[in-house]
């Protein structure tokens, strides 16, 4: 099943997308902000999505491509959803930097919770930014998340750690 934005298709990650995702994770500017891992190989990333591949109501990670040409672009995902509490956490990141700043960030955001809030019946969708990141804090912000609070010292990378945002989504709210 595809989920259509108006720049963007939302659709299941495939293992075939290994080789994307793997690149992705290891260039310096898409991790900028990113929580930094440890070194994959192309075969631990193909089983990664071998095994998360399969999704589910509490569980969901989709492909972004682009509408325009069908490129694989980034993907988004929405974790630890459970019925009882209406809640999930979202994640989303832009792997092809040629596709930065042209609003396919926003549409993809805006995709994904409607899936959420329509499809999933949340009640609220929230995520977690590092301060800083203020590209990606406007993206939410336009999209309707709120601050709702500040972890401090909760992302390290480089060496250095910064505060995090903790930002929130209710049914309703999104723009």
């Amino acid at each position: 099943m595809n989920v259509l934005g108006e720049l963007v298709v939302l659709r299941a990650m495939r293992v075939s997308d290994a080789d994307s995702l793997w690149r992705w994770n290891h260039d310096p500017d898409v991790m900028r902000f990113m929580v930094e891992g440890y070194p994959q190989t192309p075969e631990t990333v193909e089983k990664f999505l071998a095994e998360r591949g399969r999704n589910a109501y509490g569980d969901t990670l989709f492909g972004v491509e682009s509408r325009k040409d069908g490129k694989l672009i980034g993907l988004v995902g929405l974790q630890g959803a459970e019925p009882e509490t209406g809640n999930a956490e979202l994640t989303i990141y832009l792997g092809e930097k040629e596709y930065w700043g042209q609003g396919y960030a926003t549409d993809a955001m805006r995709t994904a919770c409607r899936y959420g809030f329509d499809k999933m019946r949340l009640h609220r969708i929230w995520l977690t930014v590092v301060v800083g990141n203020d590209a990606a804090h406007h993206v939410y912000q336009k999209v309707g998340f709120v601050d709702e609070g500040r972890l401090r010292q909760a992302s390290r990378r480089d060496g250095q750690w910064r505060d995090v945002h903790i930002m929130g989504l209710l049914e309703g709210e999104l723009r």
